[in-house]
């Protein structure tokens, strides 16, 4: 299973280090890590994720010009047609941006080669869930990630039973997140020993390896992922 690591702010650098799949940076306001500034220069082996909560397909694609964004994550309640128009907006973006000189934040010239725009929508879960709302995404989305339902569209703190994964209906392959910690990895381990994980793409973490909001823990974070490697 791959590694995504959210919530980017204090010290994405540090974190770059530790080679995860994907980071992931905030564009919600309301958020307590709420990203603006440069993202600094970071492995091409990283995808980029830009996490957004019911954002307008034109702001969404303004941030994947700026930040060269691989992928972005959709936190609210955007519909499937709302996806399919991303797509397509991407595709018209990306032919009129293909090799063209732009100037992000950090001042540093770079040449836009975008191949691709991963969607990944987000779903919250709580005691159950109704897979059946799945099915119109599944031509427009690249892959779904399930988090906790809580008061926030994400980084509530807290884990949903797993177990009902098991019921998953779809072969689209899907991130698991919501509450995961240092403390999860026997849960993990039998999770990924489990039917329910058969689809499982990555594991997302956030808050539980952070000592403020945004500034995550390095040492903790090698610990978890070494072990999640051994899986």
């Amino acid at each position: 299973m791959k590694l995504k690591i959210c919530g980017m702010h204090h010290n994405p650098t540090e974190v770059a280090q530790l080679q995860p799949d994907y980071l992931g940076f905030i564009f919600w306001a309301p958020s307590s890590r709420y990203f603006e500034g440069a993202i600094p220069q970071l492995p091409k082996s990283i995808k980029i994720v830009g996490v957004f909560v019911d954002a307008a397909v034109e702001e969404v694609l303004e941030k994947v010009n700026q930040y060269g964004l691989d992928a972005v994550q959709l936190h609210g309640k955007e519909s499937p047609e709302y996806c399919l128009e991303l797509k397509e907006n991407f595709l018209s973006f990306r032919a009129q941006s293909r090799k063209k000189k732009v100037v992000p934040l950090d001042g540093v010239s770079t040449a836009l080669d975008l191949t691709n725009l991963e969607i990944i929508k987000v779903f919250s879960v709580k005691d159950d869930f109704d897979f059946s709302v799945l099915k119109d995404y599944e031509n427009v989305c690249d892959f779904f990630l399930f988090d906790t339902k809580g008061k926030l569209p994400g980084g509530n703190g807290y884990t949903f039973d797993w177990g009902i994964l098991e019921n998953y209906p779809s072969n689209k392959p899907f991130f698991l997140s919501g509450g995961i910690g240092p403390e999860s990895l026997e849960k993990l381990k039998e999770f990924r020993n489990s039917p329910a994980s058969k689809y499982c793409y990555a594991i997302d973490v956030n808050s539980r390896f952070e000592t403020e909001p945004g500034r995550k823990d390095i040492t903790v974070l090698k610990v978890f992922q070494e072990s999640l490697s051994k899986f």
